[in-house]
């Protein structure tokens, strides 16, 4: 009797002490986004290297936002097997994931896991061009995607290093819902109503993601994108905060499109930054004050649901480095999310297969090198440092270390 007293008080003693466990890790995971934290985005078609993750982190990032996506995959998508039917993750594919967030660690960077495809919605450079809009038809979709992202965090919630899971990267329920982008708010306020428990509920949709992933991961943060491909005001018609208090906030922002983008490098006449360019419906005048109140959206939203700015994230920002404006346009948009002490993530950090946005090459052509290295399936060996256009960033980012 003795004995099963004994018995019973050690387990109680253990289950008291992994109750603790659970809280001190939840806490630390949480601590992390509760100061302002500064890093880049992976989009890479390789997985990255050691050394990738040791200059990012050399440069003062705290984080990188991960995309596996352009990775060679075992089956047709990496990690999910097949987007037309979730079946479960693939071992091989999970393994090299695994070995690359090891390295990162290594580096002293924090991970926010961001795929591109989901059941459902294949990523349109995977899926020949084409908008996959399947997971906003289809609420089978959803059941496939709960499954995918509950059995990932079932494996990845002890990873250390594991920051976030960003649910899915940039969704567009609306595209072809009927809802034009950048409509008024009004406009947009109907046609939730009159989405709401459809498939193209993205509140609903990440709420029932949440629930799964709780189900095997209480603890590790969760990041949704806004609506609009993660627009700044792909928030404003949702009527209110996600039911987790773990849930971060992401937008993009590389408006005015435009001016920002690959397409205005080969106009005969390139739209400018600042200037006048085209934008939803008509032409508007782009400079610092425009991208303020343009940026000031997403937080006017989370003040009124009572969300802390601390749980507010610019997880993509950019613009094409040999534009005359982007250094400019760079500096605008840092200088509002400064003020707002905001996290955000610059787009990108050394991509091995589009170099539009690798400020560290300055405004110079890639060589030929580049292009054939992707061909050949083999590592980008571009030599990259420091540049003008990169300033806006690296200033940040060295400020940024600890």
């Amino acid at each position: 009797m003795a004995l099963k007293t004994l018995s019973v008080k050690v387990n109680l003693i253990a289950l008291l002490f992994t109750a603790l466990s659970g809280s001190l890790q939840a806490a630390d995971e949480m601590t992390f986004w509760d100061t302002p934290q500064h890093g880049g985005n992976s989009f890479n078609r390789l997985p990255p290297s050691q050394e990738y993750f040791d200059a990012l982190s050399n440069y003062g990032a705290s984080w990188v936002r991960l995309s596996y996506d352009k990775w060679l995959p075992l089956q047709q998508d990496f990690l999910i097997g097949n987007a037309d039917h979730y079946k479960g993750l693939v071992s091989e594919d999970l393994e090299t994931l695994k070995s690359t967030l090891e390295r990162a660690n290594k580096a002293g960077l924090k991970v926010v896991i961001a795929p591109l495809t989901l059941p459902g919605m294949r990523w349109s450079q995977n899926n020949n061009g084409k908008f996959d809009d399947r997971l906003w038809r289809d609420k089978k979709y959803w059941t496939q995607s709960a499954a995918f992202w509950r059995d990932l965090a079932l494996v990845l919630k002890h990873n250390p290093g594991v920051a976030a899971y960003n649910i899915i990267n940039e969704p567009a329920p609306e595209k072809n819902g009927g809802l034009a982008e950048h409509s008024k708010l009004a406009d947009a306020l109907i046609w939730y109503r009159s989405q709401k428990n459809t498939a193209r509920d993205l509140p609903a949709f990440y709420q029932m993601i949440i629930n799964a992933i709780r189900e095997v991961d209480p603890l590790t943060p969760i990041m949704v994108d806004g609506g609009w491909y993660g627009s700044a005001n792909g928030f404003n018609y949702w009527p209110a905060a996600l039911d987790d208090t773990r849930v971060l906030y992401s937008f993009h922002m590389y408006e005015p499109y435009s001016a920002t983008s690959g397409p205005n490098l080969i106009r005969e006449k390139q739209y400018q930054y600042p200037g006048i360019v085209p934008f939803a419906q008509g032409e508007e005048e782009w400079n610092a004050q425009r991208v303020a109140m343009h940026l000031q959206q997403p937080f006017e939203w989370a003040e009124v649901h009572g969300i802390p700015i601390s749980r507010m994230v610019a997880g993509e920002f950019g613009c094409i480095r040999m534009l005359p404006g982007c250094r400019k346009y760079l500096q605008d948009v840092l200088t509002v999310l400064d003020k707002r002490k905001a996290h955000w993530a610059f787009y990108s950090f050394r991509e091995d297969n589009w170099d539009a946005m690798d400020y560290e090459l300055g405004k110079k052509k890639v060589p030929w090198s580049y292009w054939k290295a992707m061909e050949q399936k083999k590592p980008d060996t571009l030599q990259r440092q420091s540049t003008p256009e990169f300033e806006p960033i690296s200033l940040r980012l060295r400020n940024n270390v600890k």
